[in-house]
């Protein structure tokens, strides 16, 4: 049996998504697509613009057969440990053979190279690494001048490509199927049309174009063409029950009352708040009148604004050191099975044969490890799930919406 695995997103699935689908697909004769999807926030440190079970159910009639959720200890992380969760997740079904995502760079054999001198960081890259990371660069920033360095390469497609974010991501896909020495085949497929910050609109937008032109006007015309026919009815159908848009604006206050609340030792205690952070956000959340204040108050050279939005997710939900540090050690303990199709039923039977995790398949399995498992690690990092679906409702724009305990009374969806 040959299964495909993704690691994805899908805020929204648009055209370039069906694209990648389709392209991994010829690479072999798959019998399913299995998609690691990120929950109800994400990788960059925001809210999705639409909860995951619809955005599962996008992926669902677009050539997806099981959705299983990436747990928010992992999908809201830096790129390396968004990467590490997923491709442990995709180990841990038991059945998957195959992973693909798309780069802007197509050139698996360059990534493979660069994912292995990253793993192993020989002591002269390390060297470079840590004089780039004291001059005030930020990670990313420094980790790409001391790969230059210590391959002696410049003006080069190496220069590009790390400067390209799928390329950066699939580098740490590579990565951690090394560190977890893991079986699954990686495919890479050239990524297509707008880049990924880029807001222009056309058959191959990406999804911040989508979103932010959505947000604009308010007028699905304008997006019509850059996604596919069931992705448009789907948002619809959200935006009429007021279930859409989900927008980061939406917890400015919410977010600035966390943070004028905390002492200065309480924030020291959260996951990334490190060299001496605590003061500086602690005096911007008393300045700072909007979430772009906040952040503008907040960032350096060092700390980019993804990384601060990251942040202040991790403040917001009180995400400490000590609890990422004993996620990091287990990896995900569960499969919660967001939704599948009559293809995905079957595969999901060969994981009950054969993966050593727990399965997730209906509400009330959520329920169960969430009131019989809460001092367990598994009951911790299930909780923080619990929490993202239980804060995400409250910024539905329709109040009648806003129900919490969502993942205890949600059962998968099935497309057949």
């Amino acid at each position: 049996m040959k299964i495909l695995g993704i690691i994805a997103e899908y805020n929204p699935f648009h055209n370039g998504h069906l694209h990648m689908l389709e392209e991994a697909k010829k690479y072999d004769k798959f019998d399913a697509v299995i998609c690691v999807m990120s929950g109800n926030f994400l990788q960059r440190g925001e809210p999705a613009f639409c909860n995951k079970w619809t955005r599962a159910e996008m992926a669902l009639h677009n050539g997806v057969d099981l959705v299983i959720e990436l747990p928010f200890s992992f999908a809201t992380r830096s790129a390396y440990f968004f990467a590490k969760g997923g491709v442990q997740l995709l180990n841990r079904t038991g059945v998957t053979t195959h992973i693909a995502f798309g780069s802007e760079s197509g050139n698996l054999s360059m990534l493979k190279k660069l994912a292995e001198l990253i793993s192993e960081e020989p002591q002269e890259y390390k060297f470079y690494l840590q004089e780039y990371l004291s001059q005030g660069l930020s990670f990313p920033s420094a980790r790409a001048k001391a790969l230059e360095n210590f391959l002696g390469i410049e003006d080069s497609e190496l220069i590009t490509l790390l400067n390209k974010p799928n390329n950066i991501l699939g580098i740490e896909y590579l990565r951690a199927i090394l560190e977890e020495n893991s079986l699954i085949n990686p495919i890479t497929i050239n990524r297509v049309g707008s880049g990924y910050h880029s807001n222009q609109l056309s058959n191959y937008a990406s999804a911040t174009a989508i979103r932010n032109s959505l947000t604009k006007n308010n007028d699905f015309k304008t997006i019509s063409h850059s996604l596919p026919e069931s992705c448009l009815s789907l948002l619809k159908r959200d935006y009429k029950l007021g279930l859409a848009p989900v927008l980061p604006e939406s917890f400015e206050q919410s977010l600035l009352v966390k943070l004028r609340s905390l002492s200065v030792r309480e924030l020291n205690s959260i996951y990334e708040v490190t060299e001496g952070l605590e003061y500086r956000i602690q005096q911007a959340a008393y300045i700072s009148k909007t979430l772009q204040e906040l952040r503008t108050n907040i960032k350096t050279k060092r700390y980019n604004l993804t990384k601060i939005n990251r942040m202040l997710l991790y403040t917001f939900f009180n995400l400490t050191k000590l609890q990422i540090e004993e996620f990091d050690k287990s990896g995900p303990l569960y499969l919660h099975i967001l939704g599948f199709s009559s293809k995905g039923r079957k595969i999901l039977q060969e994981i009950k044969n054969n993966s050593e995790v727990s399965i997730l398949n209906r509400a009330s399995d959520v329920k169960n490890i969430y009131e019989k498992e809460n001092t367990t690690i598994k009951g911790k990092m299930i909780a923080l799930d619990i929490l993202a679906t239980d804060i995400y409702s409250i910024f539905y724009p329709n109040s009648t919406q806003r129900k919490g305990r969502g993942d205890f009374t949600t059962s998968p969806i099935i497309v057949t």
